[in-house]
């Protein structure tokens, strides 16, 4: 197993039901959330993109934009997205605002990549990504997915698939100060066969890439493609082997050791407080609201152990959580159960997710304060 010291990020899905009206509150917190983060040794903030949410639950449209302001305000943390829903994007347009930030912000992206999950949201900005055909959806996942790696790693490049074809087909060149070469054209025709974004990412010969991931499909995927894997809600035994599913399918793409937990991250759903009470108190029904509206979707099966069948008449609850996947208590409550996660997964990448909505933002600043100095310390002793 690996010794380096674990990396920690916090997950900044912007929450506050009835927040329609102060939304420039929400976003100054989360300013004093990454200049606090950036100042006490945090690895990286993440935030998410979701849409029409009025309900409040998920506060940002475009994690691109939002990580902009924030690397005029930091210095050293690296700013990831967690993640961009690809299947929404015009794959060039993605590239280059990917590629601008990276250069804003002086090669601190981590760029991450989901398929969507919510109907309202597909069916509004791309009809092509509703999650009711998930073939077709996976489809332009992979697609979108390999233009962007393709936009962001190669000087000039092309792409003929089944949703998109750059350059367009038939389209001449010719400009005195472009000069025509056989690197971007057809020379006899006069046509552009190859393009080039602009301006190219600041990390050569990309940023890294992560996905989202849950189901075998996904695992198998992110790992044979190089790409890094996040997790959230299951259990430290039922992680185990979705760890281990994407170390042996990394191993056999690469055709090196890899090590588990190698490449991965965790997301786990944290609040600190100095007494166990306190924490529960403080905490119990905002990470709730948080879980009532993921579960509406993915019901409770994701938070089982192998083998564990759910029982008649389980709900939805504090003490069903807390034991599963939460860290929510007194620093030394929270650092063992991260000990826990690094001796069972060799976990290496720790995001955690404070803002649940009904939590007040004194609170939060709380509860990162003691994380950065009572656990970060224990843990990377």
């Amino acid at each position: 197993m690996s010794e380096s010291k674990m990396k920690f990020g916090l997950f900044a899905n912007l929450a506050g039901p009835g927040r329609h009206e102060e939304f420039h509150e929400a976003i100054d917190e989360a300013r004093e959330q990454a200049i606090f983060c950036d100042a006490a040794g945090f690895d990286s903030i993440w935030y998410t993109e979701h849409h029409f949410g009025h309900e409040g639950y998920e506060l940002i449209p475009n994690p691109i934009l939002m990580g902009a302001d924030i690397a005029a305000r930091t210095k050293r943390i690296r700013i990831g997205q967690a993640a961009n829903i690809i299947t929404f994007w015009h794959p060039l347009r993605l590239a280059e605002d990917i590629a601008l930030l990276d250069q804003l912000s002086g090669g601190r992206v981590e760029v991450g990549v989901g398929r969507g999950l919510y109907g309202r949201e597909a069916m509004n900005l791309n009809q092509l990504a509703d999650p009711k055909d998930q073939e077709q959806n996976r489809a332009l996942f992979e697609e979108t997915f390999s233009i962007l790696k393709k936009a962001l790693s190669e000087r000039f490049f092309s792409h003929q698939g089944r949703f998109y074809q750059f350059p367009a087909p038939g389209l001449k060149w010719n400009h005195p100060l472009s000069p025509q070469t056989e690197e971007y054209m057809d020379m006899e025709k006069g046509e552009i066969t190859k393009m080039s974004i602009m301006p190219p990412p600041y990390q050569r010969p990309l940023p890294p890439l992560w996905q989202v991931i849950d189901t075998p499909r996904s695992i198998k995927w992110a790992a044979q493609n190089s790409v890094k894997g996040i997790f959230w809600m299951p259990t430290v035994k039922e992680l185990k082997g979705r760890f281990e599913l994407y170390r042996q399918t990394a191993e056999e793409a690469r055709g090196v050791p890899v090590q588990l937990g190698e490449d991965l991250a965790l997301v786990r759903d944290c609040y600190i407080a100095e007494t166990m009470e306190e924490a529960r108190r403080d905490a119990e029904e905002a990470i709730l609201h948080t879980y009532r509206w993921i579960c509406h979707w993915r019901g409770l099966g994701n938070l089982l152990d192998p083998g564990e069948e759910l029982q008649p008449g389980t709900e939805l609850s504090f003490d069903f959580l807390h034991p599963r996947n939460l860290l929510v208590g007194t620093p030394d409550y929270v650092a063992e159960k991260i000990l826990e996660l690094k001796e069972e997964l060799n976990l290496q990448n720790l995001l955690l997710w404070m803002n649940h909505g009904s939590l007040h933002h004194k609170k939060i600043m709380r509860s990162l304060k003691l994380f950065s100095e009572e656990v970060m310390p224990r843990i990377n002793k």
